[in-house]
């Protein structure tokens, strides 16, 4: 399916026209992309991250637990309108229906998912009560919602207005046309002809102030995707990962191929072999590019990483992806990663 794909590459440095509605600020090109905040600290993929970071930092600046900081944070891009890569402002699967996909993981390596969940706005939330209140690490599609209404969650309709008139759009030619780095707007140098067609995650980690990692990971999932396609969002060790006596790793991008890497795993275990985040991070992403190398220079993926001393890196395979950091001494930094190509 990959090699039937039309891929647009725009990873160019620089404002678009998004950026201009002073949502985030630009990213910070003094600032590397490996640092080091101590604790408490929590850090998202792209420029939404930045608002999801603020609600996170309202629990770990007093105090609370990481797990608190992470759902609260991501809950944010998730009840965002404006946002059609995450929750209820996501862009439906070619059927016209919106599907959400979300996991999060705690300090004791307790875990909880959601995949293809229809009808509820915050999946994440849904995702955590998996991880607590059943047996089970995963619910999905008619379960997941069962599930989520008979723990008080409200059924409503996500497909929004304006995800539905792209919809309709898609289907005159159904083309998929995914974009690189389209979540990104402070890099895009223009509004791309299909740039409406995005697909990506928000993937957060924080480090509380007792020590203590968690992440959490949402999506929409492709826009116009296959009807039951999951990518790999809502499954731990792909899209999330923690290990609270190393650290915690999140992906964004093309989630078959972190799948298929089983990558934020990869980049916990080289934490643990002594990699700094950022050379975790850039080592998975070598890997994938390795595999397939023709493709890797068609698609994106990235990995963001926060260890347990505080230390935080990313690294993608194209230029423009961009992570969100957040700690005592700021709140709204947004730092470009360094890529492979």
């Amino acid at each position: 399916m990959i090699s039937r794909r039309k891929f647009i590459l725009s990873g160019a440095a620089g404002v678009s026209a998004l950026s201009l509605r002073g949502r985030v600020p630009v990213p910070d090109d003094k600032n590397t992309d490996i640092g080091t905040a101590n604790k408490p600290v929590v850090i998202a993929t792209w420029d939404f991250g930045v608002a999801a970071n603020r609600a996170a930092w309202k629990v770990l600046k007093n105090g609370g637990r990481s797990l608190d900081a992470v759902e609260a944070g991501v809950r944010v891009p998730e009840a965002d309108l404006k946002n059609v890569t995450v929750g209820k402002g996501g862009y439906p699967d070619r059927d016209g229906h919106v599907t959400l996909d979300a996991c999060i993981m705690d300090e004791q390596g307790n875990c909880g998912s959601v995949a293809a969940l229809e009808y509820i706005a915050h999946p994440i939330s849904v995702a955590r009560l998996v991880m607590e209140k059943t047996p089970h690490v995963m619910l999905v599609g008619e379960g997941a919602l069962q599930f989520a209404l008979d723990n008080g969650f409200k059924r409503e309709n996500l497909l929004t207005p304006e995800a539905e008139k792209a919809w309709k759009e898609w289907l005159k030619e159904k083309k998929y046309q995914p974009i690189i780095n389209i979540e990104n707007t402070s890099f895009t140098t223009e509004r791309l002809p299909g740039n409406e067609y995005n697909h990506d995650t928000i993937g957060m980690l924080a480090l509380d102030a007792t020590g203590n990692l968690s992440g959490a990971c949402t999506t929409s999932g492709m826009a116009f995707k296959m009807r039951g396609r999951i990518g790999d969002s809502p499954i731990i060790g792909a899209g999330l990962y923690v290990d609270n006596e190393v650290g915690g790793a999140t992906a964004t991008g093309v989630g078959e191929e972190v799948i298929r890497t089983v990558g934020s795993f990869l980049v916990v275990e080289l934490m643990r072999q002594g990699y700094p985040p950022e050379e975790a991070c850039r080592e998975a992403v070598v890997r994938i590019a390795k595999k397939k190398p023709d493709m890797a220079k068609q698609i994106q993926v990235g990995f963001l990483a926060l260890n347990k001393e505080g230390e935080y890196g990313a690294f993608a395979l194209q230029k423009g992806f961009s992570y969100a950091v957040c700690h005592r001494e700021r709140q709204d930094l947004l730092i470009r990663g360094k890529s492979l190509y």
